[in-house]
């Protein structure tokens, strides 16, 4: 059951891509929603407004303050005497799969797949407790 619930959450989604330059040049100037996977498994949803192609290079290109992904990778690569850079992180990124969405609800999206999924590089996973009507 798991894996039709996760096969239907992605319906809607592009094939798995290398998560490259390459791949994010041919993504959409279009709002949408992310996921990047390691071995089949969705380690990280994001969301833009704007264009998916801009935010995923960012993940790749950016830095810690633009990125959550970025920086969580990079946490990840960190050594106690030398922090990961840039290139390790899109390196590590480089061997991930990426998938999107276009649509115009972006937010919404976001939390349905974050709530479904909890993948381990989102750092606020919208939790239940939040009250009825509530949420920012």
């Amino acid at each position: 059951m798991p894996d039709a619930t996760h096969d239907d959450l992605l319906a809607g989604f592009t094939a798995p891509q290398p998560y490259t330059m390459e791949t994010v040049a041919d993504a959409p100037r279009a709002p949408g929603v992310h996921v990047v996977l390691d071995g089949g498994v969705v380690i990280y949803v994001g969301r833009t407004r704007r264009g998916l192609r801009d935010r995923l290079r960012q993940h790749l290109t950016g830095n810690r303050e633009s990125s959550v992904l970025h920086d969580q990778v990079g946490q990840l690569l960190d050594t106690p005497h030398n922090a990961a850079s840039a290139a390790d992180i899109a390196g590590w990124l480089g061997r991930c799969k990426v998938r999107w969405q276009e649509t115009d609800n972006p937010e919404g999206a976001k939390e349905a797949l974050v709530l479904a999924l909890k993948p381990r590089f989102n750092r606020q996973i919208p939790g239940p407790r939040r009250a009825a009507g509530g949420g920012e």
